[in-house]
């Protein structure tokens, strides 16, 4: 190494000379960048906005959602933030929209019909055996008092209409993940684009999925309920499964039966709270996690939130309907361009 530093240093060997100068010129330039950089790193200030990378802009110097979402022509239903751990399209009603939702039942007109409806009337008798539903006239006699008309089986309390919800919920969410999921796989198989049916049936799983998030705050299940939840999970979603292979239009219209009957419900439980007869959640306040979904006021109570989750159902009732009436082989899902606002969704069927 001396040698060779002492030869290039004489100037009779000028063709060594040469070299080493671009050797030494590409280390200082080098060098220098690597100072200029470290320079530039340190002095950035800690707010400063970072300069674009090969990838883009970081996430949290990107456009804020509620500027991408909220559009001119965007229905009233396309939320105007996103919050939370959830970032699929769910609909955000105004209060006219929750209380416009109508108790409706679509008329059996086919075979296909006729399966589907004997098969949830088959599952909500299994319900209503598991959670001990019952919703009898209530007697003239203003006299009984609320445990009398608990014990007589009038009227359900709390405990039993959580219970009914829980596991209503835990079902609820099943057949869109598994739609969506044989979907996903055939346009893997095909190869080819899927009409945009797999957006929804997810959005449908996920917001079926936040009703159950929202009612566990209200009450932990105990072994035995989980037990029998994973059981009826098991069941169902392999049932579900394999009638989807078979037909996939007796299923949508399945699911838009069993979400009408999700509509008895939730607006059952709705008149009883409006009626007092659910003393313990007439002021309870909406929790957070439910707030923060559906946009709620800060103010908001456990009626509006079940206001909200019957709005949700008939949102279900509408859209299955409708995709019971499609092709799933060749047409188009509408609700992937625009979805209708509950005045439409929450009195038609599809």
């Amino acid at each position: 190494m001396l040698r060779t530093a002492a030869t290039c240093s004489l100037p009779a060997h000028r063709a060594l000379v040469q070299p080493c100068l671009a050797t030494a010129s590409r280390r200082n330039f080098m060098s220098g960048m690597t100072h200029r950089l470290a320079q530039g790193l340190q002095s950035k200030a800690i707010d400063e906005k970072a300069a674009d990378g090969v990838e883009g802009l970081h996430k949290h110097d990107l456009p804020r959602a509620s500027e991408t979402l909220k559009q001119d022509d965007a229905v009233s239903t396309v939320p105007t933030m996103v919050r939370g751990d959830w970032v699929l399209f769910h609909p955000v009603y105004t209060p006219e929209e929750m209380h416009s939702v109508e108790v409706m039942h679509r008329e059996v007109k086919t075979l296909s019909d006729r399966v589907a409806w004997s098969f949830v009337r088959l599952l909500r008798w299994g319900f209503d055996v598991v959670t001990r539903y019952k919703h009898n006239p209530v007697p003239p006699n203003p006299n009984m008092s609320l445990e009398e008309l608990r014990k007589a089986g009038y009227i359900m309390d709390e405990h039993l209409w959580l219970r009914r919800f829980l596991f209503l919920e835990s079902i609820a969410g099943v057949p869109g993940m598994v739609a969506a999921t044989l979907r996903h796989l055939r346009s893997l198989r095909l190869m080819r684009r899927d009409s945009g049916w797999i957006h929804t049936l997810m959005e449908e799983a996920e917001n079926e999925r936040m009703h159950l998030m929202t009612f566990m705050t209200l009450r932990k299940p105990s072994l035995l309920f989980r037990a029998m939840l994973l059981g009826a999970q098991g069941v169902f979603y392999n049932a579900f499964f394999l009638c989807y292979i078979v037909s996939p239009r007796t299923c949508h219209r399945f699911v838009g039966h069993l979400e009408e009957e999700a509509v008895i419900t939730y607006t059952r439980c709705i008149k009883e709270i409006e009626a007092g007869r659910l003393p313990n959640w007439t002021d309870l306040d909406a929790p957070e996690i439910a707030k923060d979904y559906w946009r709620l006021s800060p103010s908001a109570k456990l009626l509006d939130v079940i206001y909200a989750v019957r709005s949700d159902e008939s949102t279900h009732r509408f859209v299955n309907h409708s995709l019971a009436n499609l092709d799933p082989n060749t047409d188009v899902n509408p609700f992937a361009l625009r979805e209708p606002d509950m005045h439409v969704k929450g009195t038609k069927l599809a």
